[in-house]
């Protein structure tokens, strides 16, 4: 029997894999091959499929995709381009593209080789997204360019010194001399900057303010440094005048006279006297000193935590925090049009969401089998013994009787990251699998809860303003303003609140995610509810960041009090915890989760997760152990 030949794509990916590790300088990255889109995920790089024919366009994608990945592990900080990301939508896109032209344009001039591979991914995206075509560049064609594309093509023409593919070119064209006429100082600089990262994020920020968004900007980490700086001298020279004073003082104190006055001196042996009965452990008062009549008493009731989970966790300034309908954020009107705009996403998608509603009721609906129990005295006539019961009428015990099923007394809570790093594609489908789920769940008698997180604002907010006015204390604990999101509360019907699902399309809504906070207030609703199957839900796309949090507190505090939260609700077990991971493994915090690699893939992790868990535990009230 003839040996089956060996995949002749093999040695190529092993090569490709090698390589694409070798130019990254990181041997620990993990190179996968996909029929999913390309994508760098932590340690993961997935590139295109390539086939056994190895056809010259799967070659050439696989190894410029392979390329970019590298590159990016190679010459990007994460840390670097979170701590310098500007506050708006606009400008966080603007800078996001900026970047990623940097990194692009580097590394074509330092390796030729690696610029032709990134031109062939270029010209492929141009080709996939119609740049080429006469609509390309033009605002509302088909192909159309937005300024952050074209931005990120100019700084790639400009700093790489090559000429950009076709459709590319014809794309940037449409902006070509509007941007160069206000970026032209900026470009000019552009040599001298694109190898350190941090000096190039203050040249995008101006080039930023040159296209007009500068108010989106923010404040400007230079000036937040500084002033850091400030504050930690000007402590130092009070700490310094401080003791000054106190050698002063000492030294007056010695070379006192004593008080020429006797009356004087018995009444200050008088007053320290009552002090020190005072304040005698256990010592009651004099009786000559009497408290003034009415006076509060010296010790205070201690305060509440903030947070079950963790005593020490801290807030700064919770008086800006809400919570809030979908209904309250924006009119009726603005809601329907984003709910339209949702449709419009689920429209590509709605036989495969069809198909996993289907099968999510089926799944659902088996474990709500009829269930009788026979040899009743009363019910429904038990047709098994029709025979015997027309013989004799009297015969005792025919009937039967329909049990109830068993997970009908069951709330599902669905807790969404309405983070910014979820914009896109990702909340899209967050909002869709949401809208899958809830109508299915109502069809099974299911109740469930869609609720959302984020922040008020970015970098702060007025929690920040505050923390500044006051004097910028120490370890001040969570430091911005919460915006907790309910989209439907279990009691709603879902025709009432299916168009509040499109209010995660609006535009500026995902900031900063605080995920600790944001479960134990889930938690809490859920726990308030008198169902007795209690299950939540968690979808997120990574750990919980806050820049204005994590830059005045340990780098770990945020992570610390997300994990105190999870290992309360686990330990307590009066309900189920899943969690869902986008792109990020979750699995090193929750006990019961998955991680998906594409958002595409959410919808389906979730029915996958929701009819396992009832099949696993269909009597509810005990905690569920890692998927």
């Amino acid at each position: 029997m003839s040996k089956k030949p060996d995949n002749p794509a093999e040695p190529f990916r092993k090569a490709l894999a090698e390589a694409t590790r070798a130019l990254a300088g990181e041997a620990e990255i993990n190179v996968k091959y996909s029929v999913d889109p390309p994508g760098l995920t932590g340690d993961e790089a997935r590139l295109p499929q390539v086939s056994h024919r190895m056809s010259k366009q799967e070659v050439l994608l696989a190894r410029a995709h392979g390329d970019s990945f590298a590159m990016r592990r190679r010459h990007h900080d994460a840390g670097v381009h979170a701590r310098r990301a500007p506050q708006g939508e606009t400008a966080r896109q603007l800078f996001d593209a900026l970047e990623t032209a940097r990194v692009e344009a580097l590394a074509s001039k330092q390796m030729p080789g690696v610029g032709d591979n990134l031109d062939v991914m270029l010209g492929d995206e141009a080709r996939r997204k119609g740049w080429g075509d006469e609509a390309g560049g033009r605002l509302g064609g088909e192909g159309e360019v937005d300024i952050a594309e074209a931005a990120r093509l100019l700084v790639r023409r400009h700093g790489s010194g090559r000429d950009l593919p076709e459709g590319a070119a014809h794309a940037l064209e449409k902006w070509r001399d509007s941007l160069e006429k206000q970026c032209g100082d900026s470009l000019d600089r552009l040599d001298d900057c694109l190898a350190d990262q941090d000096e190039f994020a203050r040249l995008a920020w101006q080039m930023i303010d040159d296209m007009g968004y500068g108010e989106e900007l923010g404040d400007n980490p230079d000036e937040i440094d500084d002033q850091n700086d400030e504050s930690l001298e000007d402590e130092e020279d009070q700490s310094s005048e401080d003791d000054g004073s106190e050698d002063a003082g000492d030294q007056e104190g010695d070379g006192e006279d004593a008080p020429s006055d006797p009356t004087q001196e018995d009444d200050q042996e008088a007053t320290a006297t009552v002090a020190v009965d005072a304040s005698e452990d256990g010592a009651e008062p004099d009786h000559e000193v009497e408290d003034p009549e009415g006076a509060p008493p010296t010790s205070q009731p201690p305060v509440a935590p903030v947070s079950d989970a963790d005593p020490d966790y801290r807030i700064f300034n919770a008086t800006h925090d809400e919570v809030i309908s979908a209904e309250e954020i924006c009119d009726p009107e603005e809601l329907e049009r984003l709910r339209g705009f949702l449709d419009q996403q689920l429209a590509p998608l709605q036989g495969a969401a069809s198909r996993l509603a289907n099968k999510l009721q089926r799944r659902l609906m088996a474990q709500q089998n009829r269930s009788w129990a026979f040899d009743r005295e009363e019910g429904l006539l038990d047709v098994s013994r029709l025979a015997r019961v027309v013989a004799n009428p009297t015969t005792p015990l025919s009937f039967k009787v329909e049990r109830d099923t068993e997970f009908r007394d069951t709330v599902v809570t669905l807790l969404l990251d309405n983070s910014g790093s979820m914009r896109g594609r990702p909340i899209s489908i967050a909002a869709i699998s949401a809208d899958i789920l809830a109508r299915t769940l109502e069809r099974c008698n299911v109740k469930v809860e869609i609720l959302g997180f984020t922040t008020r604002a970015w970098k702060g907010g007025e929690s920040r303003k505050a923390w500044i006015e006051a004097g910028r204390p120490q370890l001040p604990g969570r430091l911005n303003d919460l915006r907790h999101i309910v989209y439907k509360s279990a009691d709603a019907p879902w025709r009432r609140a299916r168009r509040n699902l499109g209010l995660m399309m609006r535009e500026g809504l995902l900031k900063e995610n605080i995920d600790g906070e944001a479960l134990e207030w889930a938690y809490r609703r859920l726990m308030s509810r008198p169902e007795q199957r209690r299950i939540l839900m968690v979808i997120s796309d990574g750990a919980p960041v806050d820049d204005s949090t994590l830059s005045v507190n340990p780098s770990n505090y945020l992570e610390k009090h997300l994990r105190d939260v999870i290992e309360m609700i686990e330990r307590r077990r009066a309900a189920e915890l899943i969690a869902i991971g986008i792109g990020h493994d979750v699995t090193r915090y929750y006990q019961r989760a998955v991680t998906i690699t594409d958002a595409e893939q959410l919808a389906g992790a979730m029915t996958e997760q929701l009819a396992s868990l009832f099949e696993q535990f269909p009597k509810g009230g005990r905690g569920a152990k890692a998927a």
